[in-house]
């Protein structure tokens, strides 16, 4: 069973509602009773939320009956297998640090984010829940991309790459080129490093992970998704500037309608909270039904395929855990 945030979503529960309706998984609904008409699941009444505007730490410590706190805590007591919420991110990311935990041994959970490459998914981390890190977190990070890009999304040996400003070992801040001489000597059999790997490299699916801070990780994809939408728009305006052009595009119809669904975040789901004992996933502020249910998906796929456990299996044997012990997971 997965519980599920109905508050948060820019569109309002209803919408996320009818997305756990279309979701093949059983759902536990947390929420606002009073706005939950025909719930496709047991609904726990929580109308109290966290808005975008508020301290995250703060108010989830503050706010201990909110319906992004009371989901996270069903997940984090074995209630609930994992977490889903289109909530503010900072306050599904500080709810679940208190509730979810971190695996033990990893030093910074990261936002990974799948990029809608067409034909070539490619998963971005950190997109954002740490502005500063160290080596060794990126370091971590790589693993735990690559192993949940093994685990959920098949991809038999994963290629890794680290971005900066250029492709040299020794390009960019000190701490990446520390961090890519680490990952050279990684003893990780299951995913191959590319090494240094550019901007424009992103959206090429040169490699299947792309690792970096959360500060360039979170600019780099506003950037991509404004990027995608201008190009999607500019089409459409070139489209309708003439009636030659208006037959032409009838001729590219079904292709143009399979890019732009390839180029929406409902498609993809949400973003994964990777290095917490349970999977939990922010789904996009502005989702659909329909991205609300590939969200809740994808929360199934990653216990179906126990993306938490490989991870954790993955960082111990490459031996970058904290001295604080081996890794481990919340029993079943």
């Amino acid at each position: 069973m997965i519980a599920l945030d109905v508050n948060g979503a820019h569109a309002g529960p209803a919408v996320v509602v009818e997305g756990a309706r279309h979701a093949p998984t059983a759902v536990t609904l947390f929420g606002p009773a009073a706005e939950i008409a025909d719930p496709p699941g047991d609904v726990v009444d929580a109308p109290v939320a966290i808005g975008g505007d508020e301290e995250p730490s703060l108010a989830v410590r503050s706010k201990p009956d909110a319906s992004i706190v009371q989901a996270a805590r069903a997940v984090g007591d074995g209630r609930a297998e994992a977490l889903v919420s289109a909530g503010a991110t900072g306050a599904v990311l500080a709810a679940s640090l208190f509730h979810v935990k971190r695996l033990r041994g990893v030093s910074r959970p990261a936002i990974a984010v799948l990029l809608p490459v067409p034909g070539h998914p490619t998963l971005l981390l950190d997109a954002g829940a740490n502005v500063e890190v160290r080596p060794e977190h990126l370091v971590q990070f790589a693993l735990m991309g690559a192993a949940f890009m093994r685990a959920v999304h098949g991809a038999e040996r994963p290629r890794v790459g680290l971005l900066s400003v250029g492709e040299e070992a020794a390009k960019g801040t000190s701490d990446v080129v520390e961090a890519h001489a680490r990952l050279a000597a990684v003893e990780a059999g299951e995913f191959d490093f590319a090494g240094n790997v550019e901007g424009h490299a992103v959206t090429a699916g040169a490699v299947d992970v792309v690792v970096t801070d959360g500060f360039t990780g979170n600019v780099a994809l506003k950037v991509m998704e404004g990027a995608a939408k201008t190009v999607v728009g500019a089409v459409r305006a070139a489209i309708g500037s003439s009636p030659l052009a208006a037959v032409g595009g009838l001729l590219v119809h079904g292709r143009l309608g399979g890019l732009r669904r390839d180029l929406d975040p409902n498609t993809t789901g949400g973003a994964v909270l990777l290095g917490l004992r349970r999977p939990v996933v922010i789904a996009h502020g502005g989702s659909s039904a329909e991205g609300i249910a590939n969200a809740l998906r994808l929360a199934r796929r990653a216990v179906d395929e126990r993306a938490v456990e490989r991870t954790a299996a993955a960082l111990e044997a490459a031996g970058t855990l904290r001295s604080a012990g081996t890794a481990s997971v919340a029993e079943p």
